[in-house]
């Protein structure tokens, strides 16, 4: 199997109770223990786990009991399905770009104005390279209307670094009220934040108590 491959839902179930489980009992599950919860067989959710380490998701220490954990990965992961459920987006698709993006090749450039000369090349597009530190990026597909005319529309997918702050007119991932999030465009104003849609249709969000989890760095568009 390959760490390319996407994640399934079923795999994301395991992996939401790997999480719940160290939370709430501060130690991680057993096999047995996670098969109970998923209500599966104890051989599915070895599978299940296996398939997750190998995608770098977890990690377990060799010949030491209930040493199962999350990666930075694993947790990156689970976050960006957080913030997918308060968009209500379609995450399978979402981990499935993030599974895959890894693998798709860079075959050249391409002139927007004049012509340039026609030269292919095969070179492995990675996120990391493009964008930097993968610890830190994450990709969400955009749910609804309001950046259209920043060029992001319903079904496309944004490709985000994990962050606490912003700069006037970046767009930022928003969580409003510890359970809404929200893409819009970010600035500061004497007594709140604006969050600013890029449609006339849509009105501003104001806000002080808006915490920021992303900046928006790219966008993948399907046609």
């Amino acid at each position: 199997m390959s760490y390319n491959e996407p994640i399934t839902p079923r795999q994301l179930e395991t992996l939401q109770q790997v999480e719940n489980f160290l939370k709430n009992q501060c130690y991680s599950a057993t096999i047995g223990e996670l098969a109970a919860a998923l209500n599966i067989s104890r051989t599915t959710a070895y599978e299940h786990i296996t398939a997750l380490r190998e995608k770098k998701l977890l990690v377990r220490s060799t010949g030491k009991a209930r040493s199962l954990r999350l990666t930075k990965s694993g947790e990156r992961l689970l976050e960006q399905a957080r913030v997918c459920q308060a968009e209500r987006c379609d995450f399978e698709n979402v981990a499935e770009l993030v599974g895959t993006a890894n693998g798709v090749f860079l075959r050249g450039r391409v002139s927007a104005g004049y012509g340039i000369e026609a030269a292919e090349e095969q070179t492995p597009f990675s996120l990391p390279e493009t964008f930097g530190n993968c610890e830190d990026i994450f990709v969400l597909q955009v749910c609804g209307h309001s950046m259209i005319d920043a060029g992001i529309g319903d079904g496309d997918f944004v490709i985000c670094r994990s962050a606490q702050t912003a700069e006037n007119g970046q767009i930022v991932i928003a969580m409003l009220n510890d359970e809404q999030a929200t893409m819009k465009q970010f600035f500061i104003d004497k007594k709140a934040a604006r969050l600013m849609p890029a449609n006339d249709a849509f009105e501003p969000i104001y806000s002080t108590t808006c915490q920021i989890q992303a900046v928006v760095i790219g966008a993948v568009k399907r046609f």
